[in-house]
């Protein structure tokens, strides 16, 4: 054992042990992993179905002690990082929406100490903190709706771009002891996310406007249900892949809940349909 990773396992232990006592004195419970299909940034500022399914659900969570998002918009090519701020920041990473949209602010508090037990949790690559990051649309945009009070601790993990699916998913494998600690794994993305080839006009509706999107979320829905994670972390194996996932930042975070999900945990579908005619808003719970 080289002694960077001994002192990683020394630290690991060491938090351990001190959540243990905390958690024997105030027992927490074991929380759900979530994934998100957070469409466009207009979401947070709209009255549609999908939001209205977004504050029910929240309000059906147990409450979480803090959140770790894997959001699509933190992408860090040969490297994984994770936020440490106290008081993330509210980023507007996106441009031409209005005023209203890059005027709102999530204040939700960091939670730099779950954060850093994080990043020494994670086997498959070293993991760093960071404070050059904050909240992206990608992650307070839905939580805007499910936590409007923004009041529960919040931190980021960013996707390693270079790395493949089987990558992904397992960080999320080893991110899934934290659950217990009563941390809500969310990850958000869309299982489907191709915006050259939307169709802007197009109704919101369970069905897509073009063939290739929907093969694709059948399929991934189709597997899904029988928990095959590798045909999942396989992606592009699947019907319509190219078209459907024709860059994979917007997939990947799924691949995170998956990983932090038991094998044996159903995913329950808690919200589905296609905006913008090719754009899927499937919405997941496992637990």
């Amino acid at each position: 054992m080289t002694l960077i990773h001994s002192r990683r396992s020394l630290l690991l232990a060491s938090l351990a042990c001190m959540a243990d006592i905390a958690n024997a004195q105030s027992p927490v419970r074991r929380m759900p992993v979530i994934f998100i299909g957070h469409g466009s940034p207009m979401n947070a500022i709209s009255d549609n179905p999908f939001t209205r399914a977004l504050r029910a659900w929240g309000a059906a969570l147990p409450r979480p002690t803090a959140i770790l998002s894997v959001s699509a918009h933190w992408l860090t090519p040969g490297q994984t990082l994770v936020t440490v701020d106290d008081k993330p920041k509210t980023i507007h990473d996106f441009g031409g929406f209005p005023r209203e949209l890059h005027e709102m602010q999530y204040p939700a508090p960091g939670a730099p100490a779950i954060a850093r037990e994080a990043a020494l949790r994670v086997k498959q690559s070293i993991t760093q903190g960071s404070d050059q990051w904050g909240l992206d649309h990608g992650t307070w945009s839905v939580l805007h709706h499910l936590f409007p009070k923004a009041d529960i601790p919040v931190f980021q993990l960013s996707i390693d771009y270079d790395r493949p699916g089987a990558f992904h998913h397992a960080v999320g494998r080893d991110l899934s002891a934290l659950r217990d600690k009563g941390v809500l794994i969310m990850g958000s993305g869309n299982v489907v996310h191709n915006l050259r080839a939307t169709d802007r006009n197009a109704p919101v509706g369970l069905t897509a406007s073009r063939p290739w999107a929907q093969a694709f979320d059948d399929a991934f829905k189709s597997a899904l249900a029988g928990r095959d994670d590798k045909a999942l972390m396989n992606y592009t194996r699947l019907p319509g892949a190219e078209m459907a996932v024709g860059t994979p930042d917007h997939y990947y975070p799924v691949l995170y809940a998956l990983g932090a999900a038991a094998p044996n945990e159903v995913a329950k579908t808690t919200f589905e349909a296609f905006h913008s005619g090719t754009l899927s808003m499937r919405c997941l719970q496992f637990g």
